[in-house]
């Protein structure tokens, strides 16, 4: 029986373990998954004796993505965008390979899941740190009409915008910022599901029934659903799918068999 794991800080809430022992039940994969709660200063070695130990993947979430993605011998052109993985593996000579399957995750639960087509699109981005930028390139090679990153702090936004520049065009706007597009979606990826509080968003930067995404979850609506709801949005969506979906890319690389995911989700959300 192969071994994997999540390393995290904090990490009792994971349910990495719950959605991956589904994946190999479903797919009769001979396989363990724990979580591990690993300290920054920690991260390199642990890594390193699970793999020694024979460990066959981890998958890696705050606050260790960039560390991991530090520790690659080879990582994909996917982590490379974002500076951060959140899926290592070993290969037979003993290097340490790593992936993001942030991108996909999002972008198949919208697609897949949600039934909705990104060609065309005005989206909009809230945040500039890791979260957004692990997505913002599998956004861009959707096709959409425009992808404008909205941040508090305006300089994070412009820097984010310059580094993945080769991708394709984006925008950067002002909190609340007048002109341009009115947006059909949304995308909550800051570090938390913020209160219009903190936000302010004007509603008027939307389109009719736009639909709002919070890469955040949980067993309620978040507060940025519910404010995407009362600003009239035709959807308010949590970021569940996007966890499993991402799960479900790392099993793949990992097992080379990809998992159905609607049955899990539908699992996972019960458990909440």
């Amino acid at each position: 029986m192969t071994q994997y794991a999540v390393m995290g800080d904090p990490i009792s809430h994971s349910k990495s373990p719950q959605i991956h022992s589904l994946f190999a039940e479903q797919t009769g994969e001979d396989m363990h998954y724990d979580k591990f709660q690993i300290a920054a200063a920690d991260f390199s070695a642990e890594v390193a004796g699970f793999f020694e130990r024979g460990g066959g993947g981890l998958n890696v979430t705050v606050p260790h993505k960039e560390a991991a993605f530090a520790l690659a011998d080879y990582p994909s052109p996917r982590a490379s965008l974002a500076r951060a993985a959140n899926t290592l593996g070993r290969d037979p000579e003993g290097g340490i390979w790593a992936d993001n399957t942030d991108g996909v995750g999002l972008v198949r639960d919208l697609t897949d899941n949600h039934q909705l087509s990104l060609s065309g699109k005005h989206i909009l981005m809230l945040g500039a740190g890791g979260a957004a930028r692990g997505v913002l390139a599998e956004l861009i090679h959707c096709a959409p009409a425009s992808i404008t990153i909205m941040n508090r702090t305006l300089s994070r936004a412009e820097e984010l915008r310059t580094d993945l520049a080769a991708q394709g065009v984006m925008h950067v706007r002002a909190m609340n910022e007048p002109g341009g597009p009115r947006y059909d979606l949304v995308i909550n990826g800051t570090s938390a599901s913020l209160k219009n509080e903190g936000l302010q968003l004007d509603a008027a930067l939307f389109a009719a029934n736009f639909v709002a995404y919070d890469m955040m979850y949980g067993a309620e609506e978040t507060d940025f659903m519910s404010w995407a709801t009362a600003a009239g949005a035709g959807a308010s969506l949590d970021g569940l799918g996007m966890l499993v979906e991402q799960a479900a890319e790392s099993f793949a690389l990992w097992r080379g068999k990809r998992p159905e995911t609607q049955r899990v989700i539908d699992q996972i959300r019960q458990s909440l």
